[in-house]
Order: C-alpha cells, then sequence, then structure tokens
C-alpha cells in the first residue's frame, strides 16, 4: 500500500502534460518516464486475475458518505461518433440556477467542442473528470459490454486512463482526481490499477438518463426518485435527448423538497 500510495503522490508531483498523439513536447512527461510508470503497473499487476466484471466491483465509488440530503450529478460526454455534441441548454440551466456537477469527459470529445471545453473548465461550478482516451470499459483481459471493447491488457488500460488524466491537466492545469470508464463498466483489477493512477473510480446510485435515451417524463421521475447520498448519472453530449428538459423540470422540485447540489470533490465517497 506504501508504494501504491507513493507513486500516486510521484504521478501527481510532476504536473503531467503528455498529449493524446504520442508526441511529447516541452514540459510534458517524458516519453521513457511514462514508459517506466507503464512497466511498473504492469509488473504489479500482471499476475492478478479479475474475479469480477460491472458496474459495482469493489472499489468503485458509488454513494456520497453522508447522513445530510445531498445529491451529486455527474454529467458525462462520451464522445462517440453520434455523441459529440455540446448541450448547451442544459448546461447553461445548470449555470443559471448554481448547480454545481462534476463533468466526465472523454479524450475524443475535447477537441471537437474545445471552446465548450474550456467554458466549462474555467467555471467553479463544474469539476472535470476522466472519462477515458477513448470510452473504452476498463478491464485488464479485454472484457467487453454492450458490444463495445474493453481494454486488452493492462498497458492499453494505463494509456485509456493515464494518456486522458494527463490530457486534461495540459489543458485545464488541473488534474481529474474522478475516473469512470466508458459504459462505468470494470473488473476490480482495474479499479486497483486507476488508484495507483491516483484516480479515484466514481460510480453511481441512480440512472438518470440511460445513456441519454430516457424521455423528458422519465429523467424527471428518475430524479425525483433520489435518496439522500445518490450520486446521479446523466449525459451532456445529446442536447436532441429528454436529458435537459428532465433535469429543468426536477431540479426545482429536489430544491423544494431540500435536496443539496455537490460536486463529488466536496464530499466523501463510500
Amino acid at each position: 500500500m506504501k508504494s501504491e500510495n507513493s507513486l500516486a503522490t510521484f504521478i501527481i508531483a510532476l504536473f503531467l502534460t503528455f498529449p493524446c498523439s504520442g508526441a511529447s513536447p516541452a514540459g510534458s512527461l517524458p516519453e521513457k518516464r511514462f514508459d517506466d510508470l507503464k512497466a511498473s503497473v504492469i509488473a504489479s499487476y500482471n499476475r492478478s486475475s479479475p474475479a469480477s466484471w460491472g458496474e459495482t466491483v469493489a472499489g468503485v465509488k458509488t454513494r456520497i458518505k453522508s447522513g445530510e440530503k445531498n445529491i451529486a450529478l455527474t454529467l458525462d460526454a462520451c464522445g462517440s461518433p453520434k455523441g459529440m455534441k455540446f448541450d448547451k441548454v442544459l448546461i447553461d440551466y445548470l449555470e443559471k440556477e448554481r448547480i454545481p456537477a462534476t463533468l466526465f469527459i472523454n479524450g475524443r470529445w475535447i477537441e471537437p467542442n474545445r471552446k465548450d471545453f474550456d467554458r466549462l473548465a474555467a467555471n467553479p461550478l463544474f469539476e472535470i473528470g476522466n472519462h477515458g482516451l477513448a470510452h473504452k470499459p476498463a478491464s485488464v483481459n479485454g472484457r467487453s459490454v454492450y458490444g463495445i471493447q474493453g481494454t486488452k491488457n493492462i498497458a492499453e488500460l494505463v494509456d485509456e486512463i493515464e494518456l486522458n488524466a494527463e490530457k486534461i491537466e495540459s489543458l485545464t492545469g488541473v488534474r481529474p482526481k474522478f475516473y469512470r470508464s466508458g459504459t462505468a463498466y470494470y473488473d476490480e483489477v482495474a479499479v486497483k490499477i486507476a488508484g495507483r493512477l491516483g484516480q479515484q473510480v466514481a460510480g453511481f446510485s441512480l440512472l438518470g438518463d440511460a445513456g441519454a435515451t430516457f424521455s423528458r417524463r422519465q429523467v424527471k421521475d428518475a430524479l425525483l426518485a433520489a435518496k439522500p447520498g445518490d450520486i446521479v448519472i446523466l449525459h451532456f453530449n445529446h442536447p436532441e435527448s429528454g436529458t435537459a428538459a428532465g433535469v429543468m423540470d426536477a431540479i426545482p422540485e429536489l430544491k423544494k423538497l431540500g435536496f443539496r447540489f455537490v460536486r463529488l470533490s466536496d464530499v466523501e465517497l463510500e
């Protein structure tokens, strides 16, 4: 445990800026240093065989640890070919109503939406989370879900997590604290590796829009079923969906019920 904590501290202290392209500009982590990091992780876990696969495997944080009426809105931008848009109506509403949220952003989504990304990163209402470099399920042996191929091995998993963390840090000056894999599926070894890379794995306890497929009414009903301590998963890359309208319908009622909205970094998770 001591060596893992030391490595995480070492990574964070380096102020990483390694880009997705594989090139290493001035000020970024040299390629050899990155390769050494990857080799160290592989050596530590290459004999570990996962026994679990899912959204709530050991180590995934799914709720807020508190008896208060806190609720965390987490919004994903997945960056798939059909998911590159920006839900301006939803974000404008959250900003207007001063509703904080944690935004999990995939590496593919950033450049096509760079202006909006910069806006989000500059707003203290929001914190930017790591949604992976290519939106892959977090696996050490290539498991898939929903027809999406997971990371094939430990090396690919390290790339998926670390390179997007570095990309976000290079653009914002802040290394993300939280990681959510593409599809939010993991094996328990992958969760341990994320932790070694200094990333806390954030799951969810309340399905808010089912991958932006819920109607306006379904989103509202899902949110109004919230319990104190829930982490809600929603999406802000599908403006054509019912997500924005459903959120706008639900938030005033949740406020009346006494709920307080928080970012993940504002609370302790369990």
